[in-house]
């Protein structure tokens, strides 16, 4: 079974975050939810109260088959400043593991370094920290083992891409038709 670790900071944007998990578990992938503060209790960009499974510092990456960062400030801000994540990231890259983003949260992928010669999309306005190869401005743009999301409308659709990269494409399907996605309806 997959499993993804997905971060949180306060100022996470909370839909971002949980429509990840949410869509990845309902496919049956192991998710844990990291915290990168001192606490498992974080409070999102909205200011929803999230806790989480486990905090940055106490966790075993080894088993993670990939990283993901949501968007939402000052959660990116804070991610940005953590700099055992993005030497983790670093790490996941030079493996060959899978990473993904969705709004800001490509930059902190940018400034890990995992994005320069890859096509990647974010949030409007957050291109020119991606270092990345090609700035596509899509709603999601796969490019290797790396999935980057523009913003809270691409969530849906990016963890279905996800679901179809590291399950297949059956799943994500059936997934797609049981959330009742405009495509499918």
């Amino acid at each position: 079974m997959y499993k993804v670790t997905v971060f949180i900071a306060d100022g996470t944007e909370e839909t971002e975050c949980l429509t990840i998990v949410d869509l990845l578990r309902r496919a049956g992938i192991e998710v844990r939810l990291v915290s990168i503060m001192e606490s498992e209790k974080i409070v999102s960009s909205h200011k929803v109260t999230i806790i989480a499974d486990g905090q940055f510092d106490s966790e075993n990456y080894d088993d993670s088959d990939m990283l993901f960062v949501p968007g939402g400030m000052p959660g990116v801000t804070n991610m940005l400043a953590h700099e055992g994540l993005k030497e983790l990231i670093g790490k996941f890259a030079s493996e060959g593991k899978f990473i993904g983003a969705v709004c800001a949260g490509p930059s902190v992928l940018g400034q890990a370094g995992v994005l320069a010669g890859k096509k990647a999309t974010c949030f409007p306005g957050w291109e020119d920290k991606l270092n990345c190869g090609e700035y596509t401005g899509a709603l999601v743009e796969v490019d290797g083992r790396i999935i980057t999301g523009r913003g809270l409308g691409a969530c849906i659709d990016e963890g279905l891409e996800i679901i179809k990269l590291l399950k297949d494409e059956e799943t994500a399907l059936d997934i797609k038709r049981r959330i009742q996605h405009p495509e499918t309806i």
